[in-house]
């Protein structure tokens, strides 16, 4: 059986982790190099890097701050965050990074996921879907979720998948910084949609959302989380072994 994933997400702004609520009012919380070589040492499976801003401002993701992560760290590094060109994805690999996150790039260019994933293969290239529910409908955001972009997201994400796209990130604004659970309803509608890995982000707030996550969604591959890792509400070593006791397979 494939074990699951814990993944803390590190969401940089002007070289800083920081975090908020529904995407909005957001604090500062530490260094992203402290912050990561923490989550190495202590059971985290993976990082997620996002400069946060990059998209929304225009410009190129930070580099120097990832070069020192990447070189702190010994597990699998997602970055995300102003990538808009095959050569945004090659700068940022050069970095340190092993997979390269997408999401208002493959919006403004959709044909960057199929260039993307011919160049360096599937599963170096991560779809990350901001989602929110306008009027029932799930739509994808773009910049950071300051825009809607009015794409249905479950149609949007089949796309990206069948373009070469080998992982989907589902972050929830709905959802994001509450602290009251996964969005499992969201979640298992792209579940049935593709056959990728996904990985659930927005909500987590306690052991027991995880252990929901992976009970009722077996099909659901990871979960992100920032805040109650963060600011130590939960350990990723406890959390691993309450999960392990409720018999889902994890890494050691």
């Amino acid at each position: 059986m494939i074990t699951k994933r814990i993944i803390p997400c590190l969401d940089v702004r002007d070289g800083r982790v920081v975090k908020g609520v529904n995407f909005l009012g957001l604090c500062d919380v530490s260094s992203p190099v402290k912050l990561a070589k923490y989550y190495s040492d202590n059971g985290a499976d993976e990082l997620v890097f996002y400069d946060i801003t990059a998209s929304a401002e225009g410009r190129a993701l930070f580099t120097d701050i990832l070069c020192e992560v990447a070189s702190t760290i010994f597990i699998p590094l997602t970055v995300g965050g102003g990538i808009n060109t095959v050569a945004d994805f090659d700068r940022v690999l050069k970095c340190g990074a092993d997979k390269v996150s997408v999401n208002s790039g493959a919006i403004r260019n959709p044909a960057l996921i199929g260039e993307a994933a011919k160049r360096y293969g599937d599963q170096c290239v991560v779809l990350s879907v901001d989602v929110k529910r306008v009027d029932g409908v799930f739509r994808v955001f773009a910049k950071g979720g300051r825009e809607n972009t009015g794409m249905e997201a479950i149609d949007w994400i089949r796309r990206c998948v069948d373009a070469g796209a080998g992982e989907v990130v589902v972050n929830s604004i709905d959802t994001d910084g509450v602290k009251n659970g996964f969005d499992l309803e969201m979640l298992d509608a792209v579940c049935r949609a593709v056959s990728v890995p996904v990985i659930a982000s927005g909500g987590a707030g306690c052991i027991g959302d995880f252990t929901k996550l992976f009970t009722t969604l077996p099909g659901v591959d990871a979960g992100l989380a920032a805040s109650i890792f963060h600011f130590h509400e939960v350990a990723i070593p406890d959390l691993k072994a309450e999960l392990i006791k409720n018999g889902i397979p994890m890494r050691a």
